[in-house]
């Protein structure tokens, strides 16, 4: 089936019921303007940068104690332009805005019973925490670690920790202890949540023994505050001054909740980068810019309402679990789950779906191949009659994968693919429920956002493919990197290659019908002959193919030259043969080009990722150059990348 085919158009109902039809008509009456379709909305958010974002502000009706003197100052500086100058509010208020029993949060731990609370029941405990963590003398800007399953007690932490201004950072309790160490060693927390232990495909495992060696190697930590999740006879002997999480939080008295009212840029939360080629970078970001940009992609984006239920499969250490979190300042119920997605089997987040009634459905681009790999039908085997969206991001979704979600999920709904990333804590490519889906594409770029596509020499082309980038501020660009005083590794990661224009990194077309193809990293980019090439235009090929389960391809330096290799990891079953190797060398020629068939293709026993799934293309590429990769704690399968050690095949 080619590209660009109209996979799904919405009902007049829905566009008429949505949100960003609601705010559209909101701009329009502010503003005197008019816009007949998207196209001309989203001009208009580019061209009237600090009216837009006004706008969304008063429509998202964020809670403040002291009014803005001016949305920006200066859009022709990248960074350091400031938003919202002179505004004070907080995070956690924002978040807690409803205080009544409509249900706040689902919590579904692999094996485990579904649990709920409520928005009065949150605000509670988040009050009760609030009240211990200033009786230690927590204040704002104090760090707040959590190493935690993605469970209702991490969100609880998270809004107590920001209601007094502490920034709150986590990882996943699968990370490894240095993995863990040289995230939250640089940022020195004082206090750090965890759990006796979590539940993955079907085991349980042991969180303290590694929580004892991280405390050990970070002096900053105070007290380690354990949520007893496991039902494990829980030793705390060997942690510095240990306390249970119920008896942390102190009596059940309903205290008042105080909050701090803070500046717009005031650090909210401290984000991670992968760390796969160096120490992670520790990138910070403030409130303010967080929850507009929140605001704005899941109002108006996402169509998020009052009577949905939001779900995001992710961990606490992946960008999507804070963007989850901030569907409560819209009053969402969210629904978090913990445990491997295809535990005790492929379809068991279509299960939940049905039990609970999820209407928003988020997941990654690799689990949707997974999935149809697996021969899984949830259309057939579920009911999914609230399900209205399917989001999908971590890496490109490639077309045969929309064919999957419309075949064999559900016909009637929005498949919304989209890209941002840790960086921006946010997208730059979103969905839209009032635009078609195409095939293969990304509905559209997200409003306020002045997303352009640069050839290698800083050009703006049109249709064709080149360098994301970003030619304007928008709010919710990192105030800073921690330890970087002088901003050089903050300008070094965006800026160094065209002055004053965000460059993020990924290869990427704007299509004529205004959508989004991602054609995976820049710096993976492929170049033989000097033609630059997109990974993932691989990647959507052979990974078709019913014998192979994974691939990963890299560009080797050869003969004054690149080669392109790649892996194969075939399912069980299967053989590796020249006969599959010439049927992939056909398929990409005559599907892609002749520049794009790989000069030598291998089976590897398996394709090392990151604990947020995504495929670790650089990492090999430095292995099979001889170099060393180093910080392998940011991996999920750090063995792997020994396969890939002295290759003969791949011998200079």
């Amino acid at each position: 089936m080619p590209d660009n085919i109209k996979l799904w158009s919405p009902s007049e109902k829905r566009i008429q019921e949505a949100n960003i039809t609601r705010f559209q008509s909101f701009v329009e009456e502010k503003t005197g303007k008019s816009f007949t379709d998207y196209n001309q909305f989203y001009n208009w958010s580019i061209e009237y940068i600090p009216d837009f974002w006004e706008t969304v502000w008063q429509y998202g009706d964020i809670i403040h104690s002291r009014g803005y003197d001016r949305v920006v100052n200066r859009l022709d500086m990248m960074p350091g332009c400031k938003w919202f100058e002179g505004a004070r509010l907080n995070f956690a208020e924002n978040l807690l805005r409803y205080r009544d029993d409509h249900t706040a949060l689902l919590f579904k731990g692999e094996g485990r019973e579904l649990r709920s609370i409520t928005y009065r029941e949150l605000y509670e405990q988040v009050a009760r925490l609030s009240r211990s963590l200033k009786g230690m003398g927590i204040e704002a800007g104090d760090r707040i670690a959590g190493f935690m399953p993605n469970m209702i007690e991490t969100v609880v932490a998270m809004l107590a920790a920001t209601s007094l201004g502490a920034i709150w950072s986590s990882c996943s309790p699968d990370f490894g202890v240095q993995g863990a160490i040289d995230r939250f060693g640089q940022i020195s927390p004082r206090i750090i949540f965890t759990t006796d232990g979590y539940y993955y495909n079907g085991k349980r495992f042991d969180t303290l023994p590694k929580v004892q060696h991280i405390a050990e190697q970070i002096p900053s930590l105070q007290k380690v505050v354990v949520v007893s999740y496991t039902g494990a006879e829980t030793d705390l002997s060997g942690l510095s001054d240990p306390v249970f999480y119920e008896d942390f939080l102190g009596p059940d008295d309903s205290p008042a909740l105080t909050f701090e009212q803070l500046p717009f840029d005031h650090p909210v939360y401290i984000m991670y980068s992968s760390g796969t080629t160096g120490a992670p970078k520790c990138i910070v970001h403030g409130a303010g810019g967080t929850l507009i940009q929140h605001i704005k992609e899941l109002a108006i984006h996402t169509d998020v309402k009052r009577d949905d239920i939001i779900f995001y499969a992710t961990t606490c250490g992946w960008m999507m679990w804070n963007w989850l979190v901030s569907s409560l300042t819209l009053g969402a119920t969210v629904l978090l789950y913990d445990g491997s997605v295809f535990y005790p089997e492929p379809g068991a987040l279509f299960e939940l779906a049905e039990e609970t009634g999820m209407t928003i459905f988020g997941t990654s681009a690799r689990y949707l191949l997974s999935l149809e790999q697996s021969g899984c039908k949830p259309g057939e085997s579920y009911n999914l009659k609230h399900l209205k969206s399917i989001l999908s991001t971590g890496s490109p979704l490639v077309p045969e994968s929309f064919d999957y979600v419309y075949r064999d999920i559900k016909k009637d709904l929005c498949l919304s693919s989209v890209s941002g990333g840790t960086d921006i804590i946010s997208c730059f490519a979103l969905g839209n429920p009032t635009l078609p889906v195409y095939r293969g594409e990304l509905q559209c770029c997200g409003l306020g956002m002045k997303v352009e596509v640069f050839d290698e020499n800083g050009k703006a082309v049109s249709h064709q493919k080149g360098e994301l980038v970003c030619t304007a501020p928008f709010p919710s660009m990192p105030v800073y990197f921690w330890n970087d005083e002088s901003d050089q590794k903050y300008r070094a990661a965006y800026f160094e290659f065209f002055p004053n224009v965000w460059r993020h990194g990924d290869y990427m077309e704007i299509t004529e019908t205004g959508g989004v193809i991602i054609y995976g990293r820049s710096d993976a980019t492929l170049l033989p002959g000097g033609v630059r090439i997109g990974t993932a235009e691989i990647y959507r090929l052979v990974e078709t193919l019913p014998e192979v389960g994974d691939s990963l391809v890299i560009g080797q330096p050869w003969l004054n030259d690149e080669r392109i290799v790649l892996f194969l990891k075939l399912l069980p079953g299967n053989t590796f043969n020249e006969a599959l190797v010439g049927e992939i060398k056909k398929m990409i020629r005559e599907n892609v080009s002749p520049r794009h068939v790989p000069a030598i293709i291998m089976s590897i026993a398996d394709i090392p990722y990151t604990i947020n799934m995504k495929k670790i293309e650089i990492a090999v590429r430095k292995i099979i150059q001889g170099e060393e990769v180093k910080n392998r704690e940011a991996l999920a399968n750090p063995e792997s990348l020994d396969l890939y050690k002295n290759l003969p095949e791949l011998q200079v």
